[in-house]
């Protein structure tokens, strides 16, 4: 993951980004573990409410990938259609262990 180029599109200093990136990373798992208890709890209100939180913030980061899954999940409680969603949280979770793990790496 290229955090500079990240920076560097935001307009923002590299070390700037990076810390915005790992309270990201905290506040996103924390609403991803709501959203998942929602999703298994059919609590359509909250998935809505903690996907559109993921979405806001990832898209502000440039985060195109974790948008994306959080913006599928939005979609598809609007239309009343839960499926798919564990799948796109999924996919959220994948991507912010990756960028976990990139963040760690670069902290070295």
């Amino acid at each position: 993951m290229d955090f500079k180029e990240l920076a560097e599109n935001l307009e923002l200093e590299e070390n700037e980004f990076l810390e915005l990136i790992g309270l990201f990373i905290k506040t996103a798992y924390s609403d991803l573990n709501k959203l998942q208890s929602a999703i298994e709890d059919v609590d359509t209100d909250k998935v809505a409410r903690f996907a559109h939180s993921i979405k806001g913030t990832s898209s502000n980061l440039g985060l195109i990938g974790i948008f994306e899954c959080a913006k599928r999940i939005e979609m598809s409680v609007q239309n009343n259609d839960l499926d798919g969603v564990t799948g796109a949280a999924k996919r959220i979770k994948e991507q912010l262990d990756r960028i976990a793990k990139a963040l760690a790496k670069n902290e070295r």
